[in-house]
């Protein structure tokens, strides 16, 4: 009897071994994939969207533009092609919730390094302000790396309609004073077909952290 056992024992152990990743396999396969949604004007606090984008349900895509970096260097849409990114609206004199936001995207920089297919987007929220030597020095200052994130100004209008009918972002028009907009904390993630998958609170650790992990969710869709 002993020596029958001994005779089928690695057998016994392939047949163990086969039937847990037939399992595994069947177990993922039986997972829902995970998806991140595409956010248009109706799923977003009205308060934060243009009237008239309120009843817009679909194709909903972030607007072409033009506008400064750090670098003095224009920056399109064309920068961002076929790119993943995560962009905010923040102003460099700010001094309550825009230093713990510019941390935070700090983060995900280093985070992104090594990632060639996810870039970043700040918008200046005080244009008139925030001129090229003063994103310049605030970028070194908090340590951004150019060649994946831009720091950008230029017109007012142009950023200010960016953030209301584009990013979702903002709950004011900017029609007053250089202060007149009242940007959230929101980072946006926007994915290579310049639409809108997920909003997060920038001023928040944990919020940062899914992010990251929505953000692998993203890149991993592009790859399947």
């Amino acid at each position: 009897m002993l020596s029958f056992f001994s005779k089928y024992k690695f057998f016994g152990i392939v047949l163990l071994g086969l039937s847990v990743v037939i399992i595994y396999l069947f177990y993922n396969a039986l997972q829902p994939k995970k998806m991140l949604p595409v956010f248009q004007p109706s799923m977003v606090d009205p308060s934060l969207v243009d009237s008239t984008l309120h009843y817009k349900k679909k194709y909903h895509t972030i607007s072409n533009f033009e506008l400064t970096n750090q670098n003095g260097e224009k920056i399109t849409q064309e920068n961002y092609k076929d790119k993943i990114y995560v962009a905010d609206f923040f102003f460099t004199t700010c001094p309550t919730i825009c230093p713990i936001m510019t941390k935070n995207m700090v983060e995900v920089q280093n985070n992104i390094m090594k990632d060639k297919d996810v870039l970043l987007l700040s918008h200046s929220v005080t244009p008139v302000i925030d001129s090229v030597p003063q994103l310049k020095k605030y970028a070194l200052e908090k340590g951004v790396v150019d060649s994946k994130w831009n720091l950008v100004t230029g017109d007012k209008k142009q950023i200010y309609q960016l953030a209301r009918k584009s990013y979702l972002a903002v709950k004011n028009d900017g029609d007053g004073g250089p202060y007149d907009m009242i940007h959230t904390e929101n980072f946006v993630l926007v994915d290579k077909e310049r639409r809108i998958r997920g909003f997060y609170d920038g001023t928040n650790s944990e919020e940062i952290q899914k992010l990251l992990s929505d953000l692998e969710i993203l890149k991993k869709s592009y790859k399947e």
